[in-house]
């Protein structure tokens, strides 16, 4: 599509939500496109026009212990870090909700477009999982007032209070989110290349050892989640109850 290649977060009886083969896919697939000299550029979105991704996938959750959490952290680093390592301009394209994980999908690529309905936050809290990898990407957005607030009610922000602290670059109508995501994207990508790369790679140089921390941290806190059960309880709880709604 004009040089520009479009992920789409494929699962929307989920609102797509990751599953560990979704994360595999994914980060498999930002690779391949910015390795291919035919793209130019990426954008990543959601199928449907509900959300973008809300996070893991409350199904898969349930079955979790404190074994899986190492091969679920990595799965996600392998996500981010193809998104961070990539060469080519990466715009997401926010077409619903993006929660969690989805949220820090949307924080790690270079721009962020959406519409006046998208909620975007951190609500891990509320599902009985500590916001670690999360906390960090926001304070590095939005400092530790804001950060501390987010992450301990785990409230989403509405689009209009994330444009206005920056976290989305512009809102448009809702049918023109994924249009002007990838025009967004191809002026990235109009940059002069070497400039544009050489200044991407180190800004994103300044954020990677941070993060890298923030899943090391990451590991030893969630597994003590997994064990105490909270996380697990938590999803069984809220799928049982949608499906006596």
């Amino acid at each position: 599509m004009n040089g520009c290649g479009v992920v789409t977060l494929d699962n929307p009886d989920a609102l797509n939500a990751w599953t560990q083969a979704m994360q595999r896919t994914v980060a498999q697939t930002v690779r391949d496109l910015d390795a291919n000299p035919d793209v130019r550029s990426i954008v990543i979105t959601g199928a449907g026009d509900r959300a973008f991704c809300s996070g893991q996938d409350l199904n898969e959750l349930t079955e979790f212990t404190s074994e899986n959490v190492e091969d679920w952290l990595d799965g996600f680093a392998q996500v981010y870090d193809a998104v961070l390592g990539a060469s080519t301009p990466v715009v997401a394209a926010l077409n619903g909700v993006a929660a969690g994980s989805g949220y820090q999908l949307a924080l790690v690529c270079d721009l962020r477009v959406a519409h006046d309905g998208v909620r975007i936050g951190q609500p891990e809290v509320k599902s009985g999982i500590p916001s670690i990898t999360g906390m960090y990407l926001t304070w590095q957005s939005l400092g530790h007032a804001k950060t501390a607030e987010l992450m301990l009610t785990g409230r989403l922000m509405d689009a209009a209070e994330a444009h206005r602290l920056g976290l989305i670059a512009e809102i448009c109508a809702p049918e023109r989110v994924l249009e002007r995501a990838i025009e967004r994207a191809g002026e990235l990508a109009s940059q002069p290349a070497h400039a544009f790369t050489m200044t991407k790679r180190y800004l994103h140089s300044m954020l990677r050892p941070g993060l890298q921390d923030a899943f090391a941290a990451a590991l030893d806190i969630d597994k003590a989640a997994y064990s105490a059960g909270e996380p697990q309880d938590t999803a069984g709880r809220f799928l049982s109850q949608r499906a006596n709604d």
